[in-house]
């Protein structure tokens, strides 16, 4: 099975707000060896239609999206869960999983404490 990861940012008119996500997908890109993606939710591009659209035009069988929100809010209970149904339904050979926020993970949780550790210690 074709396989990608879409990270997904929540999007703004102002590009230097989209710096750092772009810093990570970098970062992420050259450590992962299936595709990889940055998609935002909206107010700049590449949209996640775009993305998704792309991967699917690629022969991508599924796609992991990782939102990277620090908690599920009205965004990632109802509007991003909207948003991949309309997909899925117009791209019906991807197959589309919303997986928890980037937030809620036990690792980012442990590395974000150890930046408030290391503040705390200079």
């Amino acid at each position: 099975m074709k396989k990608a990861l879409i990270l997904m940012a929540h999007g703004s008119s102002d590009p230097r707000w989209r710096e750092p996500f772009e810093r990570v997908h970098q970062a992420a890109a050259e450590r992962l060896s299936q595709p990889l993606r940055l998609a935002y939710m909206e107010l700049c591009d590449p949209s996640l239609e775009d993305t998704v659209a792309e991967l699917a035009e690629a022969g991508i069988e599924h796609a992991d999206i990782l939102p990277l929100f620090f908690a599920a809010g009205r965004h990632l209970r109802k509007d991003v869960p909207a948003q991949v149904d309309a997909l899925e339904t117009q791209h019906p050979s991807i197959r589309l999983s919303l997986l928890s926020p980037v937030g809620e993970h036990p690792d980012f949780i442990a590395a974000l404490a150890g930046v408030i550790a290391e503040r705390d210690a200079s």
